[in-house]
């Protein structure tokens, strides 16, 4: 059997010099963190490494994964799809259909066996047989087991296949369940929103391609170097939270003048993902700077937590927060606080340079 190409051999026959190859690899190691050594360490992985077969399928979703991966900016996702790895199978935006298609499946299953990645958009609803999501012929939970028993790993593309999402929401009728509950003897990479941001998508995908592993994963099963912090750690509006400045109602003054959103219901304290770093749209902006608050959508169970417009309450483990109700008139007491301790001690100096000018000895 022939040996797969690498990502190097395929941009090299494209006629990509080896200069934008060595640019290539220094913006894909900044999108990572990989540090000052990441770029040589993605080159040397991009020149050996076979490309990773990938299956992508399609359960329960509105397909804005893959739209949200289409767009991705660093890497291009021309460069990974067509050279980082080998998109065998996804039915969205392959040439084939039908009986071709599905032949494709059971050939990467045969020929790549323990070897390709299983990426999974959407999740299989159980009720009925999981006759509520019929792909080729068959219930699409059947068709997932039945790739799953070779993959190497798998990836939970966005909150419908890691949580459930809307389709998993109270009464959830189709009983509509995520990967994890169905798959439970392969790795299984989450990668939440919805969608989750194309870079974070992209991201995931160059390093198993680069170092031939997985990321590192939280307790949850999301890539650490995603999902490590809160959107509120890192968001622009927190300095007015800390402050006690908030929105109260939608175009107010507080709002106009970019106060934080949490009173409007934002989840951002309660969120882990990489929106107010990485951003959408190749880092133009996010929810939040948009002016709506975030609605959590990259955690599970979001669309049962209440309106998306009522703000969190008992908070825990804030930090040096308190509440948005007290935190206010925490604030100006401390400044109240300051200001008459700073009175006092004005005072008390102007008192003790009184009596040290009445003390001293007079010049004749």
């Amino acid at each position: 059997m022939a040996a797969v190409e690498t990502f190097y051999d395929v941009i090299r026959r494209q006629g990509i010099t080896r200069r934008s190859f060595t640019k290539f690899c220094s913006l894909t190691a900044a999108s990572m963190g990989l540090g000052a050594t990441g770029a040589a360490k993605v080159a040397q992985a991009l020149e050996t490494n076979a490309r990773v077969p990938v299956i992508w399928m399609h359960g329960l979703e509105c397909t804005c994964c893959s739209e949200s991966f289409i767009r991705s900016a660093h890497p291009l996702v021309k460069d990974v799809v067509l050279s980082m790895i080998s998109l065998d199978y996804d039915d969205t935006i392959m040439a084939a259909a039908g009986h071709q298609a599905e032949a494709i499946l059971k050939e990467t299953k045969e020929k790549y066996k323990g070897k390709y990645i299983l990426a999974v958009e959407g999740n299989p609803p159980l009720n009925e047989g999981g006759m509520f999501c019929i792909d080729g012929g068959r219930p699409f939970v059947e068709k997932l087991k039945w790739m799953a028993e070779d993959a190497a790993a798998i990836i939970a593309w966005g909150a419908c296949a890691s949580w459930g999402c809307v389709q998993a929401a109270k009464p959830n009728p189709t009983q509509a369940t995520p990967i994890d509950k169905v798959i439970t003897d392969k790795p299984i990479i989450k990668v939440p929103g919805c969608p989750p941001i194309a870079e974070v998508m992209t991201g995931v995908v160059t390093f198993i391609t680069t170092f031939g592993r997985l990321p590192e994963l939280d307790r949850q099963g999301r890539p650490q170097m995603f999902y490590s912090q809160r959107i509120h750690d890192k968001c622009y509006r927190r300095p007015h939270f800390d402050a006690g400045q908030f929105v109260e109602h939608w175009d107010d003054e507080a709002a106009r003048q970019g106060q934080c959103l949490y009173k409007m219901g934002c989840k951002g304290p309660t969120t882990y993902n990489a929106c107010s770093t990485v951003r959408w749209n190749n880092g133009v902006s996010f929810p939040i700077q948009s002016g709506h608050g975030c609605i959590g959508c990259s955690e599970d169970g979001f669309w049962d937590k209440g309106p998306f417009y009522e703000r969190l309450s008992n908070i825990n483990q804030f930090g040096v927060e308190a509440n948005a109700d007290r935190i206010g008139i925490t604030a100006a007491a401390t400044v109240g606080v300051a200001v008459a301790a700073h009175a006092a001690v004005t005072a008390i100096s102007r008192v003790t340079v009184k009596h040290d000018d009445k003390a001293a000895p007079k010049d004749k």
